[in-house]
């Protein structure tokens, strides 16, 4: 005779229904979090690899970080070294103009003004520090205050600035030198000032000696304009090489990121899958249950 016992078939399918819905549940914390596993140790041997591989990520993006302060600065370099520039070249126009013509109409303001403009870049400040001052934080790097303090001035002593030069990481055991002081750029400058300010002041015509002092000081004013390109070309070159660095920090995160993601980042489309996959078994365990549940012997009687 056989027998008909349904207990033991519901254990076995209720065993089956609880791996069924932890193994949704872990696939919907996977598709929630976009990961194989929630810990390291899920990862197996896998896990020294990309706790590695996450260190380097950390050290690369902090190089990144470095070299995106240093490139910032460099640029605001550039920016005032390409205003004094323009200054000067203005300043030059007009001098040749007075030389040619002999009249000066409002020269002695534009010299003033150009060497008021060239403090005022050299003396810039950021983040409250002085940016040409070396390791100084005081004095400002430019003595002078205005044009009449250049006479009988020596060049040196108008800088206050030291000769340190910073310096930052900027990849595996590369240290990135940076940093302008005032005197790099103008002291050519400071003697053309000079002479222009013990030719003075300049009135509505120049006379005899005034041209001459203008011309000799044209010559001067070359110079340090020539210097003032020479310091913005070697600031060009090493925004170059920051540039690099910061594209080969871009390009070991990515790759390192990379080789995380293969270990670490779940594949959604197949999650996707095996949840539907599990939840059509899921469903189907459920009926199944319940119509074993809803089995009696009568069934079984005539």
């Amino acid at each position: 005779m056989t027998r008909v016992a349904t207990i033991p078939l519901q254990q076995t399918l209720s065993s089956a229904i609880q791996r069924t819905q932890q193994n949704l549940a872990e696939s919907q914390l996977q598709l929630a979090t976009e990961k194989k596993v929630n810990d390291y140790a899920g990862l197996g041997l896998d896990a020294v690899r990309t706790l590695s591989a996450r260190s380097m990520v950390a050290t690369q993006e902090a190089y990144k970080n470095n070299i995106n302060r240093v490139s910032t600065t460099l640029s605001m370099y550039q920016g005032h070294l390409e205003q004094i520039d323009a200054s000067l070249l203005d300043l030059r126009e007009e001098l040749f103009s007075a030389v040619g013509t002999g009249n000066a109409p409002g020269l002695q303001g534009m010299i003033e003004e150009a060497f008021l403009q060239i403090r005022s870049s050299l003396n810039a400040q950021e983040s409250g520090v002085p940016m040409f001052a070396g390791s100084r934080t005081t004095p400002l790097p430019f003595v002078p205050e205005t044009l009449q303090d250049t006479i009988g001035l020596d060049a040196d002593a108008a800088f206050a600035n030291d000769t340190v030069r910073q310096a930052v990481r900027a990849g595996d055991g590369m240290d990135v030198q940076y940093g302008l002081v005032a005197s790099d750029i103008a002291t050519g400058l400071v003697s053309a000032f000079r002479a222009l300010a013990e030719a003075g002041p300049f009135g509505e015509t120049l006379t005899e000696e005034q041209a001459e002092a203008i011309t000799a000081a044209l010559a001067l004013l070359d110079e340090g304009i020539t210097g003032v390109r020479s310091v913005n070309g070697a600031n060009g070159r090493r925004q170059a090489q920051v540039e690099a660095l910061e594209t080969r920090a871009d390009e070991r995160i990515k790759l390192l990121s990379q080789a995380i993601g293969e270990v670490e980042d779940a594949d959604l489309g197949q999650i996707a899958i095996d949840i539907t996959q599990r939840q059509t078994i899921l469903q189907a365990s459920y009926s199944v249950f319940s119509q074993l549940n809803a089995m009696s012997l009568a069934n079984y009687l005539d």
